[in-house]
């Protein structure tokens, strides 16, 4: 039995010449032709045989000739899809033409009987050739599925939407000769279509999927294959389901479609971003291949999750050199290694402090770059609120060497990577990025150089280090609780794909003194995201997991804005992009601040280097912090 099945699965992986199925087609014409004289004469043999045996050459001739115009003989039989029968109907027709044009200029003009062929033979013989060709063809697309798949553990799925992108998910999948997967009925929601049946399969009311259902069809999962669906229609269709214990996979929308056409490996996961509520950002412009391509490209932070993704992006333009600049000698290596692997050429991984302004004096004299990316900062609100002398040396003084040696050495452009809690910050790590934005405001309208400063501002990464959505799920392995800080504090969310793509459109769009603040959509709540993951991990909450309030950390705010005060925007060609003007500094002796800022000594009292920010971001609130007395002006 082992070698039988050997046999039939090394059978299957072999391709019949086309050759081979020219001649299959050849004799089913030839076939259907005596089984159209046999109809026509009312099943009996009692037509003229041997003027029918002088037409066999003929019809075969026209036969060839109308499969060779249409290349029918060329598909792969066990990959037979609608596209190939309606190019095989398309060659029957061209026969049956042939052999209607040759019957009518043989009665006209007297040609020898053997081209004169009864109408009526012509047209059964039309439908007999579309029968048995196509049912052939789809009879051995059958055979082989069966072969294939009888050996092979089926998974038995139900399609969540019984609508047109229903009907093409179906295809998609009973399509695809290496697929698996046995689809056995729709779910849908209108009562209009529950009961009915599509395809032969039933179309079950949602209310009906029941474990014992599940049970009894032994269901795997469901594709829910529904266009512009709603969110929270989205997760409240997801907890049903993994209160059922089904894995859930999800049809991407139609614009993403390879060629329009969906394919079975399109159909993927249901993850976090789906359940978001808003459209990912896609950005396609011809101008990045200019604005990159045979430049020396700096990118500070690169081991980070912007910086690293920044450069998993730039790998794709053909520029001169791509430096590397990370303190975090580990993960500079992983991304180096990364890069290597994937044939990348020209780059260079330094391991280097941006707060030593001799070491990065050698870097910009040695590669004299185009232009730089700051992503390098220290991010996490509670560490910094701890530390603010750390936050002020690499937010503040290590972005300040940055922007003086981009002016030194000529660098076209230089982005520095913001983020939504610079805008009226309430913590130290949001009070130093917005000083960072000043400084870079300020070099805008002093420099008298070529550089062009950039700002790119916007919210919370998905998944990036220390993000919320790494916790949530080592909080979900470990059996929760989850923590959230406040029940009403929301965020704006992009993918870190997203972000790094603005920050490579923000340089090619900047013509200096720009913020590049991006449309992020709906806002989200923290306390929805958490029972969304608990969701996508098929668990319950508060069943399985539950979610506790931890109260708000020191900076923390309710919500982030990403505007400030005065900084007015304006749209771009593309929707999701707008610009703000730099709000002009009107602050006394602000770079002395600053100065005497990046100045203050490790041995410096916290409570001094907060008072100093705050002497030069007026808008600073401290909340909920040791820094709250600052609030108290005398």
């Amino acid at each position: 039995m082992d070698k039988f099945i050997i046999i039939l699965r090394n059978f299957s992986h072999q391709y019949a010449s086309k050759w081979l199925v020219l001649l299959f087609d050849l004799c089913v014409v030839l076939f259907t032709f005596f089984l159209a004289y046999v109809i026509r004469f009312n099943f009996e043999i009692v037509f003229d045989f041997p003027i029918f045996l002088k037409q066999v050459p003929f019809v075969s001739a026209a036969a060839i000739i109308s499969f060779l115009i249409v290349n029918s003989h060329k598909g792969v039989v066990r990959f037979t899809g609608v596209k190939d029968v309606i190019n095989l109907i398309i060659g029957i027709n061209i026969l049956a033409t042939l052999l209607i044009v040759t019957t009518f200029l043989s009665r006209k003009f007297h040609f020898d009987i053997v081209f004169d062929i009864p109408g009526s033979i012509i047209y059964i013989h039309l439908l007999l050739n579309i029968f048995f060709l196509v049912g052939t063809r789809f009879f051995i697309k059958s055979i082989y599925r069966s072969i294939v798949t009888d050996f092979e553990e089926q998974k038995s799925v139900l399609i969540y939407g019984a609508g047109t992108s229903g009907m093409i998910t179906y295809d998609a999948v009973t399509n695809d000769p290496k697929s698996n997967i046995k689809v056995v009925g729709f779910i849908d929601d209108n009562e209009s279509k529950a009961g009915k049946k599509i395809n032969l399969l039933n179309v079950y009311e949602p209310d009906k999927i029941t474990k014992e259902f599940i049970k009894k069809n032994g269901i795997d999962e469901v594709i829910i294959s529904i266009q512009r669906i709603d969110s929270n229609r989205l997760l409240q269709i997801t907890s049903s389901l993994f209160a059922l214990n089904l894995k859930v996979k999800i049809v991407p929308a139609v614009k993403n479609w390879i060629d329009g056409d969906l394919s079975i490996g399109q159909i993927k996961d249901l993850n976090l971003e789906d359940l978001l509520g808003r459209e990912p950002i896609s950005i396609d412009n011809p101008l990045l291949v200019e604005e990159y391509n045979n430049k020396v490209i700096i990118v500070t932070g690169a081991a980070g999750s912007i910086g690293s993704e920044l450069i998993r992006k730039l790998s794709r333009y053909q520029f001169n050199k791509l430096i590397l600049i990370d303190n975090a000698e580990s993960s500079l290596y992983d991304i180096q290694q990364e890069l290597i692997r994937n044939g990348i050429k020209n780059i260079e991984a330094i391991v280097a402090d941006i707060r030593n302004k001799v070491r990065m004096n050698i870097i910009f004299d040695l590669y004299k770059p185009d232009i730089l990316f700051h992503a390098a900062a220290y991010k996490h609100v509670p560490l910094m609120e701890q530390n603010p002398y750390e936050a002020v040396s690499v937010n503040v003084r290590g972005t300040k060497n940055l922007i003086d040696l981009s002016v030194k050495y000529g660098a076209d452009k230089f982005i520095l990577i913001s983020t939504d809690k610079a805008v009226n910050p309430t913590n130290v790590m949001g009070a130093t990025k917005r000083i960072a934005e000043m400084i870079v405001c300020c070099q805008n309208k002093a420099s008298s150089g070529k550089t062009k400063f950039v700002i790119t501002r916007f919210g919370n990464v998905l998944g990036s280090n220390g993000s919320v959505i790494p916790l949530f799920r080592k909080q979900i392995e470990s059996g929760g609780p989850l923590t959230v800080t406040h029940k009403d504090i929301i965020r704006y969310f992009m993918t870190i794909p997203e972000a790094a793509q603005l920050v490579l459109e923000a340089s090619a769009m900047g013509l200096g003194q720009e913020i590049f603040v991006f449309d992020m959509g709906k806002p989200v709540k923290i306390f929805d995201l958490a029972i969304n993951m608990i969701t996508l991990s098929g668990l319950r909450y508060p069943e399985d997991i539950n979610i506790k309030i931890s109260g708000l950390r020191p900076g923390e705010k309710i919500y982030e804005e990403l505007l400030v005060d005065g900084e007015n925007t304006k749209p771009t060609y593309n929707e999701k992009i707008m610009i703000a003007k730099c709000k002009p500094v009107n602050i006394p002796n602000m770079e002395q601040y600053i100065d005497e800022l990046c100045k203050l000594g490790p041995n410096t009292q916290n409570i001094e280097i907060v008072s100093q920010i705050k002497n030069i971001v007026q808008e600073y609130n401290p909340n909920n912090t040791k820094y709250d007395v600052l609030n108290i002006r005398l």
